[in-house]
């Protein structure tokens, strides 16, 4: 496979109104990589929400609006594995009912990919530098892990960091507690979940965490302020992309 010249970036929704300057950082990066990136207009969620909670005619409507979005792309670049899932393992089903709407999902799924898949399975991207320097802790989020099976992307770019030491986080594969509605279905148990992963990243040491996933960064970093914790939570793109501060 050629390396891609021009990409499309799929924000998020939770990029777009919370987290912009992963979006920020992921273009910075891209471009340093001799990318060209475009980031479509009237984007909106995936529609995982509506999928997850039964609402699936709802989700198709909004999956049917995204391919009509990237159907021109190249490739998609997602810096959410949830997203990410979303769009390669539920679009296709979600649209079977009309062949060539099912087609142009399947299109779009084999063109999406997460952030630290699309670095390193497709640019072949093993060395990068970074301005944030120091102890550094991965987070798994669940749907990459599991709904991609990717743990080796993201550890693979920062164990090659100048001047960073990944240190493996106790239980790193275990939820964060956010999981999008069960977060606010189930306040006390996603809290309980949270402080079991919060005192695992402070016991590495680390100075910051690092996560692929806008909603476990979310839930991370809201944690560590009300602890008073001074672990940064960043995006791998804000840690490849972004400028330190």
């Amino acid at each position: 496979m050629s390396a891609p010249r021009r990409v499309s970036l799929m924000i998020t929704c939770l990029g777009d109104l919370f987290f912009p300057e992963v979006g920020m950082s992921m273009v910075r990066l891209l471009r340093r990589l001799g990318v060209a990136v475009e980031c479509p207009s009237g984007q909106t969620c995936c529609g995982m929400p509506l999928f997850n909670s039964g609402y699936h005619r709802e989700a198709a409507a909004v999956a049917a609006r995204t391919l009509d979005l990237f159907r021109d792309a190249e490739h998609v670049i997602v810096p959410s594995g949830s997203c990410a899932y979303m769009v390669k393992h539920e679009y296709p089903g979600l649209l079977a009912a009309t062949p060539a709407a099912r087609r142009a999902a399947e299109s779009l799924a084999a063109r999406t990919w997460e952030l630290s898949q699309f670095l390193v399975r497709v640019l072949g991207v093993r060395e990068l530098t970074s301005a944030v320097k120091g102890r550094v802790t991965y987070h798994d989020s669940c749907h990459l892990l599991r709904g991609l099976g990717e743990s080796e992307a993201p550890r693979t770019l920062l164990q090659a960091l100048p001047g960073v030491e990944l240190v493996e986080l106790p239980g790193a594969d275990e939820c964060c507690g956010f999981g999008g509605s069960f977060a606010v279905r189930l306040p006390e148990v996603s809290a309980g979940i949270l402080d079991r992963k919060l005192a695992n990243v402070e016991a590495t040491g680390a100075g910051c965490v690092v996560a692929c996933d806008a909603g476990c960064l979310m839930q991370l970093g809201g944690g560590l302020r009300r602890r008073g914790s001074r672990v940064r939570p960043l995006h791998l793109a804000e840690l490849l992309g972004g400028d330190g501060t």
